[in-house]
């Protein structure tokens, strides 16, 4: 390891809407964690930087879904991150938020900075707008059928369910989601950071000066740079945000990903007055722990802020992983396809350390990887149980079974190449463990850990100490004895240093048995046959891991599946009602059909179907009682456009007047439907 004086080590944020699953785990939080235990350990002056994005589209998406103000979704997730990730272990110095007010300070201060400095391109262009609701919609506020698939509720931005790439402009029959009107063009002004004047510098510092960083990583860079970089938007139309800092710049904030990186330099002010020694002095390793979707991001994107601002250190390296599926799919928060955290700690209490090792055993580190709960299962069965967990148990088992549940001596003279071996296999595990750590090979490391309690199952079963009981109390054999479980409790102790990255309360879990303080856990401590004193008495012996029943895997399995959300398909049609009997043209004709916008909506007290609709007909807004209670929320209505029966003679239904009658279809499932016209009309317009 290269020589510095201290270590900043951040983790992705995390979008605060919704819960993090075991994807987020193996791809950014545990490897992170476990490289930052690993420097705690060597006594490396190091921050372990963290919080949630709370900024952005999705949020705004998750407030109009769940019909809550986007500070409420943020406060509601940012908890649920939060104890799930330090429920599984993992030891932020800070979970901080972009919610927070230093937060705001200080994006608005860097962005301002680059401003002054002349840095920005001004631009103006035309962007999606809806006329109904007033404001600039971002692809995600745009629906619409794929041209791929026919998915009539597929995004601005991709299809959900073929998974295809897509911009507004390809979508058939777009549509608002805020107010289901049909998007216009309109101009809009943004200051844009010209991404291409920083190429020479990102290809001198990155491709030149880190051909060590991973495969996937220094690829997808490269295939960037060659390609050309362009400028790109670092500000957006949104009430919800950071507030861009100029005068002329009234409803808009700073794009999310220029926003959010500055978290990690945010949240480590709040941590420590000191926070410009890790993010200015030139003799801080500054490391990015992330997935691959947020590569461009971090290599190229933020680093070229950090330079265009000036004073940073630029990252040293960005060891993103690749992605992680479930049961051979793709994890999907739509579909609900994902293990959650909260759930796994929920149902399996105490034992967070077994998916640690888990998710670190198969950790997509060079390519995408697949969990399954069958693997989960023989992983802790076969592994931590049969080998990790045996070797310790047999070791305090036989300590209290032959040496009175003391620490025995260990008698040079009758030391043979058996034991020697056993010092000389630790060291270069040591080694090993550490070169692997260094770089980044947490699963290559984690293997070597395992090792070595398999190292301490062929030692003890070679010695066979139970064996040398059976042939009586003869001195020298009880010397053979002391020997081996004395060596297999210094492995023991070992074990316990060497897995505090992986499984930490596991780590602890030896410490207490072995009756010794955390501070052993120390890394130089590791390769030492002197951390357990000799007379020193032991604690009971405890499980470490037990075994996991098949009945307990079928459960989440049937868990997983029960809970998969279905693509959304389009309704089928209803089987068609026989056409009613023939009627005139005059009869038809004294229908007055009008296009009316539903402007306010609420419930009918003492009423399940019925709510109260003011619907704007151009020449005036009536009052309509309409029995769609069962079939829409008040909020999720307002905007949609109608067809009136204008000259129904008014009825009065539940003490209200109801003026006239809305027009909708049912489909298959009975459930009524507004059938709209393809672009937005006038209200008042008459239907013919």
């Amino acid at each position: 390891m290269a020589k510095f004086n201290r270590y900043l080590i951040t983790a992705a944020l995390p979008y605060a809407n919704g819960p993090v699953h075991i994807g987020h785990l193996a791809g950014c939080y545990l490897p992170a964690d476990i490289y930052v235990r690993y420097l705690r350990a060597k006594k490396a002056d190091v921050k372990f930087i963290g919080g949630t994005d709370e900024h952005g589209v999705p949020i705004l998406i998750k407030a109009l879904k769940e019909g809550v103000k986007p500070q409420d979704v943020v406060d509601k997730y940012h908890k649920i991150i939060s104890e799930s990730l330090s429920d599984m272990g993992i030891s932020f110095d800070i979970f901080s938020r972009t919610t927070k007010q230093i937060h705001h300070d200080t994006a608005a201060a860097f962005f301002k900075k680059m401003y002054d400095d002349g840095l920005f391109e001004e631009k103006e262009t035309e962007q999606f707008y809806d006329d109904v609701a007033k404001v600039f919609l971002a692809d995600r506020y745009i629906v619409g059928t794929c041209p791929k698939c026919g998915n009539p509720g597929a995004y601005g931005d991709q299809c959900e369910r073929c998974g295809t790439s897509l911009s507004p402009d390809d979508l058939i029959s777009p549509r608002s989601t805020l107010s289901d009107a049909v998007p216009v063009k309109k101009k809009t002004k943004h200051w844009y950071m010209p991404l291409q004047n920083y190429e020479p510098f990102l290809k001198e510092w990155l491709l030149e000066g880190h051909k060590e960083w991973k495969n996937n990583v220094y690829g997808q860079c490269k295939s960037w740079l060659d390609s050309g970089l362009q400028s790109r938007a670092m500000t957006r139309d949104s009430e919800w945000g950071i507030k861009v800092p100029l005068p002329d710049a009234d409803g808009k904030v700073l794009y999310v990903w220029f926003d959010a990186p500055i978290g990690y330099i945010s949240a480590t002010k709040e941590l420590t007055p000191n926070w410009d020694d890790y993010w200015c002095k030139e003799d801080t390793k500054l490391v990015h722990f992330i997935g691959k979707d947020n590569i461009v991001f971090h290599c190229i994107i933020f680093p070229s802020m950090l330079k265009a601002h000036g004073g940073f250190v630029l990252p040293e390296n960005v060891p993103a992983n690749e992605f992680l599926n479930i049961e051979g799919d793709k994890i999907s928060t739509s579909r609900n396809w994902a293990v959650w955290v909260h759930d796994y700690v929920k149902d399996f209490p105490g034992q967070e350390d077994i998916m640690r090792y888990v998710l670190c055993a198969t950790a997509p580190e060079t390519k995408d990887n697949d969990f399954s709960w069958a693997d989960f299962q023989q992983r802790n069965n076969s592994e931590l149980t049969d080998i990790y967990s045996n070797f310790v148990n047999r070791t305090m088992v036989l300590t209290h079974k032959f040496c009175n549940g003391k620490v025995p001596p260990f008698h040079m003279e009758v030391k043979d190449a058996a034991d020697d071996s056993v010092l000389s296999n630790l060291l270069e595990s040591k080694k090993k463990i550490e070169e692997s750590l260094e770089n980044y090979r947490f699963r290559e490391a984690l293997a070597e850990v395992i090792n070595v309690s398999r190292l301490g199952n062929q030692y003890l079963q070679g010695k066979a100490p139970w064996s040398l009981a059976s042939k009586g109390k003869q001195e020298e054999n009880q010397k053979l004895i002391d020997n081996c479980i004395h060596l297999c409790l210094q492995l023991t102790a070992n074990l316990a240093i060497l897995s505090n990255p992986f499984m930490p309360g596991t780590a602890k879990k030896i410490c207490h048995m072995l009756k010794v303080v955390d501070r052993m856990l120390e890394w130089e401590n590791a390769g030492s046959l002197k951390l357990v004193n000799t007379g020193y008495p032991m604690r009971e012996p405890e499980y470490l891991f037990t075994r996991i029943e098949d009945d307990k895997i079928k459960e989440q399995v049937e868990k997983l599946h029960a809970g998969l959300v279905k693509p959304v398909e389009a309704a089928p049609a209803p089987e068609a009602a026989p056409v009613k009997e023939d009627i005139q043209y005059d009869d038809f004709a004294k229908l007055d059909l009008r296009v009316g916008t539903i402007v306010e909506a609420e419930k009918v007290k003492k009423a399940d179907k019925l709510l109260k609709l003011l619907v704007d007909i151009g020449t005036e807004k009536r009052t309509v009682v309409s029995g769609i209670a069962l079939h829409y929320t008040p909020e999720e209505i307002i905007g949609k456009q109608v067809t009136l029966v204008a000259n129904l003679a008014p009825r009065k239904m539940k003490g209200i007047d109801s003026q006239g009658m809305i027009l909708m279809a049912e489909d298959a499932t009975g459930k009524l439907v507004f059938v709209n016209p393809d672009v937005q009309t006038a209200p008042g317009s008459e239907v013919r």
